[in-house]
């Protein structure tokens, strides 16, 4: 497996040229189209991605090792199939809607002003993760694990405690409402 290191691509289009099978290692990616494109089994180590469109591209046993996506397009992305081994990543200001994460372990990720609707965090390990100031509207959380995950600046969310690990999990008094969804009541924040 060819190793491409230290690299900087800029505004390439690989829905056209395709991106070479290999290990990119301290790689950037800025401002690439990498739209419904076939990423299976290339490793990305400690690569940025910035102001990319990865929607839809298939990540069937694609590696992901401390990789930094920023200002990125992902939508309908699932990292189910990426290969789970050394799986890190941060998220800033990205847009993830109807991405997976079913079954994933993403201990201590960083989820950081982005929009997270109706991703599937189903039996996802989320242990320590961090969501800032992120919308995370229908997003699925079923036998997640979320324990010491913080949420105090997320909004939108619905967790159902009964169904999920929430221990020491952080949440804010204004949005305290997501965890009681289920039952139907009104919450009136006026004292």
């Amino acid at each position: 497996m060819e190793i491409i290191e230290d690299k900087s691509f800029e505004k390439c289009d690989f829905t056209k040229q395709p991106l070479e099978k290999g290990e990119y290692e301290n790689c950037t990616f800025n401002t690439c189209d990498f739209s419904s494109t076939d990423l299976a089994e290339i490793r990305f180590v400690d690569c940025v991605f910035d102001g990319c469109n990865l929607s839809l591209a298939n990540l069937t046993k694609t590696a992901f090792r401390d990789i930094t996506f920023k200002d990125c397009k992902m939508l309908g992305l699932h990292f189910e199939h990426c290969s789970q081994f050394g799986l890190s990543f941060s998220i800033d200001n990205c847009n993830l809607t109807y991405a997976s994460f079913f079954q994933t372990i993403i201990k201590k990720t960083s989820f950081k002003q982005s929009q997270l609707h109706e991703v599937d965090f189903m039996e996802c390990d989320l242990t320590g993760a961090v969501f800032d100031n992120c919308d995370l509207a229908r997003a699925i959380f079923k036998n997640s694990i979320i324990e010491k995950a913080d949420f105090r600046t997320s909004y939108n969310y619905s967790i159902d405690p009964a169904l999920n690990r929430i221990k020491k999990a952080k949440f804010s008094l204004m949005h305290i409402a997501g965890l009681l969804d289920k039952y139907d009541i009104e919450i009136d924040s006026r004292m």
